[in-house]
């Protein structure tokens, strides 16, 4: 399975998620593709709305590039949503992060097999950041 549809699988099932929740949930083909900022997924109800950059790792790192966190930020901004980062390795659950949760390289952002952020039910119910 190449990358890419790993990547589109994961966005998927972060949307049935969503939906089984009784959240809206939309994936916008071709993020990261487009000149404007967009996330991968952007989830709402009537309370709250959120922006998703996803990730799926059969690693133990995930990296994420400036150039896609400062366009999450924007859009989420822009939008008036929620930023988060998901990310799900390989045999584990989701995994969701404010950008200020994420470890830092030099030159890019890092979330690692062990860390632990808010799990998909968590940020479900959590109140407005």
């Amino acid at each position: 399975m190449s990358r890419k549809s790993k990547g589109i699988n994961a966005e998927r099932e972060l949307i049935h998620l969503f939906w089984n929740h009784g959240w809206a949930c939309i994936r916008v083909a071709g993020s990261g593709a487009s000149r404007y900022p967009t996330p991968d997924i952007v989830a709402g109800n009537k309370n709250r709305v959120l922006a998703i950059e996803c990730k799926a790792s059969k690693g133990q790192y995930q990296y994420l590039e400036n150039e896609e966190i400062g366009n999450l930020r924007r859009f989420s901004e822009l939008f008036g949503a929620e930023a988060w980062v998901g990310v799900r390795f390989n045999n584990a659950d989701w995994q969701f992060f404010r950008i200020e949760d994420l470890g830092r390289t030099k030159s890019n952002y890092v979330v690692t097999r062990e860390t632990r952020g808010t799990s998909f039910e968590i940020l479900l119910t959590q109140t407005t950041m």
